[in-house]
């Protein structure tokens, strides 16, 4: 009897980021991509997001490998954080390798890390694998999807993709490759749903230089472009379009530098010797001479242009006459963090340019045209769509069934659901444990859904903290108590209340009601009833009773 093929959504369905699929067949298990995610805006303190491998802890022998479709945060950036405890093989193009090298030397997981360097003539055989990377256009060269060849069939992952007829690279996605896959027969589609509300096709990265040449043309001061660090292809058509105005270019963020350097050396990017200048060199050139490249687009508070927007970059301070560019869109989430690094901006008398206002950006993912098209020529008989929120899916798996696919070999599946293809079909098997692993500084997954509840609730109320000292002997009250109030109510203006506290606690104390073993949950109760009765708020209440 032949083993069930199994995919096991680890992250990335139902959702934008932390991109991790598993392809399962007997004990031998590969996945695509293993991306983070940024934190959703009810996520208070969290830094990162990142997929749930509870699965493969469970089965540790299972993983064989992890294939990198390219090198954007959202599928390689949990790297750092999964092998540690996942440990596997990588498998990458010469680009994307080194967009990963950066982070686990970052890490010091570099020296602990089997990477292999692969490309679209590779050929890579594992368990009851094989596997094929085809070159797709995405905003990031050296992209690929993956034709896997399984003992049930061949599945085909798109990775993210569009069929850019103009990319920066020169490089069109594979269409003949595909076309060919579609002959053979493919058993399962699983396809990049992110723009599967847009109708028509994706505009070409032309759009972009297109605009890039106009801004540079018309603008005398200094010109900073911020976008992705990993976003190598818009970072060489700043490049181009600063080399054509002569002006020198600086590169400003900690990430854009490790990243450029690296792109430099693979010869991802090319540029003059002499254009490339260091930030603490712009001085020596008038401002019509200068264009920076930077992270930032986001929001993130440690950025290089939200510093700059903040006042608090060490080396490059704004003035009237900046011209900033946001190349990218806002993640979903994001939104208020990047509305206010615009005002911000605007504040310091720069003007800034964004996508609202003029096509500084395109998307990397295919519209539903192109969605069709990569349906009509993979021709599969299982469809999956995968990566995006749950009414992108379900567009998408309508878009299938315009194309001719039976709506019951359409799956649209969330993290942690399983399909299992065998002799009788495609179905539903049980569920995987899957969710969100929340990074908060240096701890991974020690803050989970209690946590943050009680974030919420001190980000609500505040707190108070009861401080009562009882003799030790007779358990009488030999001072306090004492109350002090951290984002509940301000002192000043409410020493009555806080007084008033103070004897509701006294009088329960010397009504005789409380045992000396239940002083602190019957005074934490009462506090907060009383103060809820008096502000309709519920501060966190911490009792500290001490004996003496």
């Amino acid at each position: 009897m032949t083993e069930p093929l199994r995919v096991v959504s680890l992250g990335g369905l139902g959702e934008v980021g932390k991109n991790m699929l598993l392809i399962e067949y007997g004990d031998d298990a590969i996945a695509i991509d293993c991306g983070l995610m940024f934190p959703e805006s009810d996520m208070l303190g969290i830094d990162l997001v990142i997929p749930d491998t509870t699965y493969l802890l469970d089965n540790p022998e299972l993983l064989k490998a992890i294939f990198l479709t390219h090198g954007h945060e959202d599928h390689i950036g949990a790297l750092p954080y999964i092998l540690p405890q996942v440990p596997a093989p990588l498998y990458a193009t010469r680009l994307t390798r080194g967009l990963i090298e950066v982070k686990l030397k970052e890490a010091k997981l570099l020296d602990k890390t089997d990477i292999h360097t692969i490309s679209t003539d590779s050929v890579i055989e594992i368990g009851p694998f094989t596997v094929e990377p085809f070159h797709v256009c995405h905003s990031i060269p050296d992209a690929v999807g993956y034709a896997i060849y399984t003992p049930s069939g061949l599945i085909i992952h798109t990775g993210e993709y569009k069929f850019d007829t103009a990319p920066t690279d020169g490089r069109l996605s594979d269409i003949e490759r595909l076309r060919t896959y579609g002959d053979e027969g493919v058993l399962l589609l699983l396809s990049d749903s992110t723009n599967a509300e847009r109708p028509g096709h994706t505009p070409s990265e032309q759009i972009v230089s297109e605009t890039f040449e106009q801004i540079f043309n018309q603008v005398k001061g200094r010109i900073i472009v911020a976008t992705f660090a990993s976003n190598i292809s818009r970072v060489q058509q700043v490049i181009n379009t600063a080399m054509r105005y002569n002006r020198k270019l600086a590169v400003v963020g900690r990430s854009m530098v490790d990243n450029v350097k690296m792109a430099l050396q693979l010869g991802y990017l090319t540029a003059p010797e002499d254009m490339l200048v260091h930030v603490d060199d712009l001085e020596d050139y008038p401002d019509s001479q200068i264009a920076i490249v930077c992270t930032g687009t986001q929001g993130e508070p440690t950025s290089a242009l939200v510093r700059m927007a903040n006042r608090e970059h060490r080396q490059v301070s704004l003035k009237e006459g900046d011209t900033v560019i946001l190349s990218a869109t806002a993640i979903p989430g994001n939104e208020e963090l990047v509305h206010r690094t615009i005002n911000n901006l605007f504040r310091l008398g720069a003007n800034v340019i964004y996508q609202s206002l003029r096509p500084v950006h395109v998307s990397g993912h295919a519209a539903q045209e192109e969605q069709k098209m990569m349906l009509e020529l993979t021709r599969p008989q299982y469809f999956i769509p995968i990566q995006g929120e749950y009414r992108m899916m379900v567009l998408h798996g309508r878009l299938g069934e315009e194309v001719g696919i039976t709506p019951q070999n359409i799956f649209v599946i969330e993290n942690g659901q399983v399909i299992e293809f065998d002799e009788d079909g495609a179905y539903l098997a049980e569920r995987a444990s899957s969710g969100h692993i929340l990074v908060d500084g240096l701890g991974i997954g020690d803050v989970g859904s209690v946590v943050l509840r009680d974030r919420h609730q001190l980000s609500r109320d505040g707190f108070v903290v009861l401080v009562i000292a009882l003799d030790e002997q007779t358990g009488e009250v030999v001072d306090g108590p004492d109350i002090i109030s951290r984002g509940f109510v301000y002192v000043r203006d409410s020493e009555d209340l806080l007084e008033e506290a103070k004897e509701y606690v006294i009088d329960l104390l010397e009504s005789g009601r409380v045992h000396r073993d239940t002083v602190a949950t019957v005074t934490r109760d009462a506090l907060s009833q009383f103060l809820y009765k008096r502000t309709r708020r519920r501060p966190m209440i911490f009792p500290m009773v001490l004996e003496v």
